[in-house]
């Protein structure tokens, strides 16, 4: 992750006008799905207060001022704090975009259980992120970003597994109609006043053609696509639809 200017954490928010009307809707039809809280009302005060001097205060009326929050950004806002055994452990979250993972399995879970096994990765991650965590000084953010390649443009997927399967039974020549590229900015924060981790993570879906508008994108695309280990490409499911983004490039030629 890089620092980056406390003044980006939240602004410019790219993805407010494609993806907040449906947020909310999904924040109020489906709040057992996408909203949490284990009982830390003083550090959910101290986000919602964080967020909001940057928003600015909305005129809808939310059950928690986590959501009220969450209401204002199309960022996805999370929690974590240490647990009796001082690991970090997530305690509260509005979750309404996440990728292939679901929050009532996830909450009250410390990183071991947040993060499973990543292919290659440094055996110490999670001990690596936890320093991190506790290291990380109030009034910093940082930064990183990641994506994969999904079926279609939905946001909230807490499986992967109808998009895979969408994937593997679509036809070559739906490829580039189908295809999206799935990018997900995160950040992490710590809050001064309960010391609290804040981890938000914001969505952002193109068409892959839209995505890939000349030949520089396209063989960039192509490159990091071959060359993943065949381990990681597993994990993030691409063997589904590897079938799929090969047309969707042979289309773009």
């Amino acid at each position: 992750m890089a620092p980056i200017d406390t003044e980006r954490w939240l602004v410019p928010d790219t993805e407010a006008a494609a993806w907040l009307p449906a947020k909310t809707v999904l924040m109020r039809t489906h709040r057992d799905l996408v909203f949490a809280d284990t009982g830390i009302p003083a550090v959910i005060e101290e986000l919602a207060g964080a967020v909001l001097a940057v928003t600015g205060m909305g005129d809808d009326i939310w059950e928690s001022p986590l959501e009220m929050a969450a209401a204002r950004v199309s960022d996805d806002l999370c929690l974590l704090m240490p647990n009796a055994d001082g690991l970090w452990t997530l305690r509260a979250a509005s979750l309404v975009a996440p990728t292939f993972w679901s929050l009532a399995d996830k909450i009250g879970q410390p990183l071991t259980g947040l993060h499973g096994p990543v292919p290659n990765a440094n055996p110490g991650l999670v001990s690596r992120i936890a320093r991190m965590f506790d290291g990380l000084r109030p009034g910093h953010v940082l930064e990183r970003f990641n994506w994969t390649v999904q079926a279609g443009p939905s946001r909230f997927t807490p499986s992967s597994g109808p998009l895979k399967a969408m994937a593997r039974t679509a036809p070559d020549d739906a490829a580039l109609e189908l295809l999206h590229l799935r990018v997900e900015r995160q950040t992490i924060s710590k809050l001064p006043e309960t010391g609290a981790v804040v981890f938000t993570i914001r969505v952002c879906i193109d068409p892959l053609r839209a995505a890939l508008p000349n030949a520089a994108h396209r063989q960039a695309f192509a490159d990091a696509w071959n060359g993943i280990d065949p381990a990681l490409a597993e994990y993030k499911g691409w063997p589904d639809h590897d079938r799929l983004v090969r047309a969707a490039l042979a289309q773009l030629a």
